[in-house]
C-alpha cells in the first residue's frame, strides 16, 4: 500500500516538474517576442482608436474622416491612399478632397535635428498661432549669443564646445543610449544648442579677453600710460621712475605711470594717462588685467553693452509685430499700436543708446567734462520744465563733481542748449504716445461699432487663435463664446460690443507696454550682472586654489610640491566643471530663456496656437500619443 502511494507521488512530482519545465520554456520563448508583441498591440490599438473617429457615409459602406494635413504633402498622402487600396484589394478607391473651413488650423513647422531644440524652446513658451511670426528663426542666433554674453570665457566655452562636438560626432551611437537617464537624454537632444552656446562663449570670451580668468596678450598691449596730456611727446617717453621725475611728468599728487618690472611697475591708471596710439585689434587690451580700476572699467563697459543689446532686441521684437498686423489684415494696429510703441521706445531708450554710442566715439578734454549718462537720462524728465538756455555749463574748476552738468555733445553752453531741446522734444513724444496707445484703438472700434449698427450689419465671426476676422476688424468683437458644439477654439461668436470693456482691456496693454519697456530694459542688465559674477568666480577660484597655494608650493621645485600642485589642479578642474560650467551654465541658460520669453517674444508673439500632432507610430510607441 505504501509502495503504491509512494509511486503515485513520484509520478505526480514528475508530471509537475515536467509541466513546470515546459511552462518555463514557453515563457522564455514568449519573453523573446514580448517587446515585439507589445509594439504590435500598441499599433493596432492606435489604428482602431483613429478609425473610431471616422464617420460612416449614408450607404454604411465607407468611412469618412476630416483631418488636418500640410498642403505640400497632399500628393504624398494621395499616393499613400492609392497604395493602401491596391494592397488591400479593395474595389472602392480612396478619395481625398480639400475642404474650406473657418476653423483655425493647427501650427506646423518643419524641423530637423539642428532646429528641433530651438523650436522646443519657443514651444515651451507657447505654440505660435497659425500664420504668426515664428521666433525660432531668430532664437537660433540670439539665444546662444545672449548666453555667451553672460558666460563669456573662452576657456569654459571651449570645454562646452568640445563636449557638444563629441555628442554630435558620436550621435549615432548615443541616440539609443538609455544608461544616462532623463538628464542625459535632455542634454543629448540639446547638443546643437550647447555647441552654439560654447562657440559664442568663446567669441565673447575673446572680446572680454578672458580665458579661465586670465588675459591673452596676443597682439601686445597698445596702452602706454607713461605720458600725461599736455607734456612732452609720444616719442620722448620716460622709461624709469627717475627719468619720469626728471621730465616733470607730475600730475597733481600722482606721478607718471610706468609699465616696467620690479619697483618701476605700477597698476594705477590716472585719468591723465595717455590713450593708446591705436586701439587693441580685437577685444579688451590685456593691460586691464593688472589695473586696479579694472572692475570699474569692465563694469561700465558691460553695463552699457547690456543696454545696447537689450534695446536692440526689444526694438527688433516690436518691428516683427508689424508682420503679424499685415498678415492678419489688422492694418489699424500699425497706426494705433506699432507706431506709438516704436516712438515710445526710441524716444527714451533709443536716445540712451545714442548717448552711449556717441560717448563711446567721443573724446572729452578735460575728462571731467564727460557727462554721466544715467544722470543725464534722469534729468531728461526731472528738469523738463527748465528752459534750455538755463542749462548753464560750468567749468571743471567750479565744481568737478558735477559731471552731469555737461552736454554729451560738448561742454559749452550752446551744446548744452541743443541737447536740452532734443531731450524736451523726446519727452513730449514719449508722453504723447501714451494716450495715443490708450485711446485711439478703443475709439476706432467704437466708430466701427456705430457704423455697423447704423447699417444694420451683423458681427463677423472671428478666430480666437489667430486674433483675426474675415474683414480684419477682429477687435470690434469682444467677449467671445464657443460654438454650440462646445469646442474650444475654432469659430467663435461675439457678444454685444462694450466700449468700457474694450477701453479697460486696452488700458491694461498700454500700462503693461509702457512699464514693461522700462522694466525690460533694466532686466537686460542681467547680462552684465551674470557676466561679472562668472568672471569674478573664475578669478577667485584660480587665485584661491592655484595661485595662492599651488604655484607657491611648486616654486621650490620639490617633488612633493609638484604632487601637491597636481592634486590642486585636479581639484580646480573639478570645481571649474561643477560650479562654473554646470551651475553657472545652467543659470545663464535660464536667464537667456527669460530674456527671450518675456523681454523679446512679448513684443510680438502671442503663442496661443495649437500644435499639429499627426498620427504617427513613432509617437504612439514613445508614449507621446497622450497629446492627442
Amino acid at each position: 500500500m505504501s509502495v503504491a502511494v509512494s509511486n503515485r507521488i513520484n509520478d505526480l512530482m514528475t508530471v509537475l516538474r515536467t509541466t513546470e519545465d515546459h511552462s518555463i520554456t514557453q515563457l522564455q520563448e514568449i519573453a523573446l517576442e514580448l517587446d515585439t508583441c507589445r509594439r504590435k498591440v500598441k499599433k493596432i490599438k492606435s489604428i482602431y482608436h483613429a478609425l473610431n473617429m471616422f464617420n460612416l457615409d449614408v450607404t454604411q459602406r465607407c468611412l469618412i474622416a476630416e483631418c488636418w494635413c500640410p498642403v505640400e504633402d497632399l500628393d504624398q498622402i494621395q499616393q499613400a491612399l492609392t497604395n493602401g487600396t491596391e494592397r488591400s484589394g479593395s474595389t472602392v478607391p480612396s478619395i481625398l478632397n480639400r475642404m474650406s473651413t473657418n476653423d483655425a488650423p493647427p501650427t506646423y513647422f518643419k524641423t530637423n535635428k539642428f532646429t528641433r531644440g530651438y523650436q522646443a524652446i519657443v514651444n515651451s513658451y507657447g505654440v505660435a498661432n497659425y500664420g504668426e511670426v515664428n521666433p525660432t528663426l531668430f532664437t537660433i542666433i540670439t539665444f546662444p549669443f545672449l548666453f555667451g554674453v553672460m558666460f563669456g570665457d573662452a576657456g569654459h566655452g571651449t570645454i562646452m564646445f568640445l563636449f557638444a562636438l563629441g555628442l554630435i560626432v558620436f550621435e549615432k551611437r548615443l541616440k539609443n543610449y538609455t544608461g544616462g537617464g532623463e538628464m542625459f537624454t535632455t542634454i543629448f537632444q540639446g547638443r546643437y544648442i550647447i555647441i552654439l552656446m560654447g562657440a559664442f562663449s568663446i567669441y565673447t570670451g575673446l572680446i572680454y579677453n578672458d580665458v579661465f580668468s586670465k588675459s591673452l596678450n596676443i597682439f601686445g598691449s597698445h596702452w602706454n600710460p607713461a605720458y600725461p596730456y599736455g607734456r612732452g611727446s609720444l616719442d620722448n617717453l620716460p622709461t624709469t621712475s627717475d627719468s619720469c621725475q626728471e621730465k616733470a611728468c607730475v600730475v597733481g599728487d600722482r606721478t607718471c605711470i610706468l609699465m616696467g618690472e620690479g619697483e618701476d611697475m605700477t597698476t594705477i591708471f590716472p585719468r591723465e594717462a595717455t590713450p593708446p596710439r591705436y586701439p587693441y585689434p580685437f577685444g579688451i587690451d590685456p593691460v586691464w588685467q593688472s589695473a586696479t580700476n579694472k572692475l570699474v572699467f569692465i563694469n561700465s563697459y558691460k553695463m552699457k553693452m547690456s543696454i545696447i543689446l537689450g534695446v536692440g532686441q526689444m526694438f527688433f521684437g516690436v518691428i516683427l509685430s508689424i508682420f503679424n498686423h499685415i498678415h492678419f489684415a489688422n492694418y489699424h494696429r500699425i497706426f494705433m499700436e506699432f507706431i506709438p510703441q516704436i516712438l515710445f521706445l526710441l524716444s527714451i531708450f533709443g536716445w540712451l543708446v545714442f548717448l552711449i554710442l556717441y560717448k563711446f566715439c567721443s573724446y572729452y578734454k578735460p575728462l571731467i567734462t564727460a557727462p554721466s549718462l544715467l544722470i543725464t537720462l534722469i534729468q531728461m524728465f526731472l528738469e523738463f520744465s527748465k528752459a534750455p538756455n538755463d542749462y548753464v555749463t560750468r567749468k571743471p574748476d567750479d565744481d568737478p563733481d558735477l559731471l552731469n552738468e555737461y552736454s554729451v555733445f560738448g561742454s559749452d553752453q550752446t551744446h548744452g542748449a541743443i541737447q536740452a531741446y532734443i531731450m524736451k522734444l523726446l519727452v513730449v513724444v514719449a508722453v504723447v504716445c501714451v494716450p495715443w496707445m490708450l485711446a485711439s484703438k478703443p475709439l476706432y472700434l467704437l466708430f466701427l461699432h456705430k457704423k455697423r449698427t447704423k447699417k444694420g450689419e451683423a458681427y463677423t465671426p472671428f478666430n480666437v487663435q489667430s486674433g483675426d476676422s474675415s474683414d480684419g476688424e477682429t477687435d470690434a468683437m469682444v467677449g467671445a463664446e464657443p460654438d454650440d458644439d462646445g469646442k474650444e477654439g475654432g469659430v467663435m461668436h461675439a457678444e454685444e460690443f462694450e466700449f468700457g470693456e474694450v477701453f479697460i482691456h486696452q488700458a491694461i496693454h498700454t500700462i503693461e507696454y509702457c512699464l514693461g519697456t522700462i522694466s525690460n530694459t533694466a532686466s537686460y542688465l542681467r547680462l552684465w550682472a551674470l557676466s561679472l559674477a562668472h568672471a569674478e568666480l573664475s578669478e577667485v577660484l584660480w587665485q584661491m586654489v592655484l595661485q595662492m597655494y599651488g604655484f607657491k608650493l611648486a616654486s621650490g621645485g620639490a617633488v612633493a610640491g609638484w604632487l601637491i600642485i597636481a592634486g590642486l589642479w585636479v581639484f580646480w578642474a573639478v570645481l571649474t566643471v561643477g560650479i562654473l560650467l554646470v551651475m553657472e551654465g545652467l543659470s545663464a541658460f535660464l536667464h537667456a530663456l527669460r530674456l527671450h520669453w518675456v523681454e523679446f517674444q512679448s513684443k510680438f508673439y502671442t503663442g496661443d496656437g495649437c500644435k499639429f500632432l499627426p498620427f504617427s507610430f513613432e509617437r504612439v510607441l514613445s508614449g507621446d500619443d497622450t497629446d492627442e
